[in-house]
């Protein structure tokens, strides 16, 4: 199952990459969204410039793909990473720090274009659909 990033949805929405191209091969009930994720479009919502249209695309995600709360496993989970990456000195933005654990809790694979920042995290299961293409189903 996959855990969609802001910036994989951000690309859905603009139809940039080849986001859409995976989400039409990917069954939508493999595909999730995480509540923190949800938090910054909501942001970018309140920033933008065509907000009703935003809103739109955001209610019929959440629709059409399961949600993923920071419940306690993915608190401890992103309280792990953060430790971890802080250690070393390579820690990532708090945010992403809950995104992987959100991730990391529940097996899922983080689609994102991020990977420099994401990949820091140890066991932390990427892809990245903005520039690879999907692989021809035969």
């Amino acid at each position: 199952m996959y855990l969609l990033d802001t910036n994989t949805l951000i690309y859905f929405f603009k139809q940039q990459g080849h986001v859409a191209a995976h989400m039409q091969q990917v069954p939508a009930y493999e595909i999730a969204l995480a509540s923190v994720v949800l938090f910054e479009l909501e942001y970018g919502l309140l920033r933008s410039t065509k907000p009703q249209t935003q809103k739109r695309g955001m209610d019929a995600a959440c629709a059409a793909h399961q949600v993923f709360q920071l419940d306690y496993k993915s608190a401890k989970a992103a309280a792990w990473v953060r430790y971890t990456l802080e250690v070393v000195g390579n820690p990532i933005g708090k945010v992403d720090q809950l995104i992987a654990g959100i991730a990391m809790a529940n097996d899922l694979i983080l689609v994102t274009r991020n990977t420099r920042e994401f990949a820091r995290v140890p066991g932390l299961r990427l892809e990245n659909w903005f520039d690879t293409p999907p692989a021809r189903i035969t």
